[in-house]
């Protein structure tokens, strides 16, 4: 594969302009997903996000204004798209404060003390959710219902944690994975309205369309080879690779979080290489770990391997053979 630059720039060397359009695009991107979620988990998805929204915004605000001191970033946008990503790797029913303390981390831990907006190594959001999940573990795996009452099936349960506890595969169908009528945090439920955000995305260059295809890809292959070593057959041999695919956080983080310009390589073909390495991680965190969902870690431990992966992987100098 070609090594060439990823046209976009990081948003460090972007505008304060250019940088504040590319996080609406991604806000506008994450409604249809905000819609279904709300369809289906009722007015406490919009308690959630506003509350994040709001915390990620203000945390910003007051440790620029009062402890780094430099020219204010709130009003760019990336705060608010950290807020909203936060709020969609929780559940609808989580406590207000369990919100407050999810932004304070992504901000004042994983943002603002590597010196703001383009030098954060890891993504916000996910090191938000990740220290919630590893504090408050009960409430961050309490998923409510949908407000319709369907997918008895699971009796709150998300469809991987089903999995992770015997059930086949097909324990919820394609219409509902694509659909979101299933218990989940609020972006695990709207596998379809991603997607339309994801080819927005991509109209709109935003993002590229490598890292969210390999992430997805490399689950996809590495569940259908895992389903051939367990004997499977038949219908099985694509249902464990389509549900892997669509179940979970792996859309939501494989378009919206892997692809974040500050965290991720340099090159197309870094950029695949961590792509990769997410969607491994992914699944041998979903087959063999504890956790029945693994993009969050994945993303991280890849977000940790971008400098190495910069350094190794650079585009050849023109005029150099």
């Amino acid at each position: 594969m070609a090594n060439k630059l990823i046209v976009a720039p990081a948003p460090h060397v972007q505008s304060a302009q250019s940088t504040a359009s590319i996080m609406r695009d991604v806000i506008v991107a994450l409604m249809p997903a905000l819609v279904v979620s709300t369809v289906v988990f009722g007015m406490d998805v919009l308690r959630v996000v506003a509350l994040s929204v709001a915390a990620c915004v203000a945390f910003e605000y007051l440790i620029q204004r009062f402890l780094v001191r430099g020219p204010l970033t709130v009003s760019n946008g990336s705060a608010a798209v950290t807020g909203v990503l936060l709020a969609f790797n929780l559940p609808a029913s989580i406590p207000w404060w369990i919100v407050v303390i999810g932004a304070f981390v992504a901000i004042a831990i994983g943002k603002m003390t590597f010196g703001g907006l383009g030098k954060n190594p890891f993504n916000p959001a996910l090191v938000g959710r990740v220290f919630l999940l590893i504090a408050y573990p009960v409430q961050m795996t309490s998923f409510p219902m949908p407000v319709n009452g369907a997918f008895d099936a699971l009796s709150g349960a998300t469809p991987l944690a089903a999995i992770k506890h015997g059930a086949a595969a097909d324990v919820v169908g394609v219409q509902e994975l694509l659909l979101g009528n299933m218990p989940g945090s609020l972006g695990e439920v709207a596998a379809l309205a991603l997607l339309a955000g994801f080819a927005y995305l991509l109209w709109r260059r935003v993002i590229r369309w490598h890292v969210p295809v390999t992430v997805l890809a490399t689950m996809a292959v590495f569940a259908f080879v895992y389903a051939l070593g367990k004997g499977m057959t038949g219908a099985a041999l694509w249902q464990l690779p389509l549900f892997h695919v669509l179940a979970g956080g792996a859309i939501l983080g494989a378009v919206f979080m892997a692809t974040d310009y500050s965290t991720s390589p340099m090159t197309v073909c870094g950029g695949v290489i961590f792509a990769a390495g997410i969607g491994v991680i992914t699944m041998l965190i979903r087959l063999w770990g504890a956790y029945p969902e693994g993009m969050s870690f994945a993303i991280l431990i890849m977000n940790a391997c971008v400098p190495l992966i910069n350094k190794y992987v650079k585009p050849k100098r023109f005029g150099v053979k």
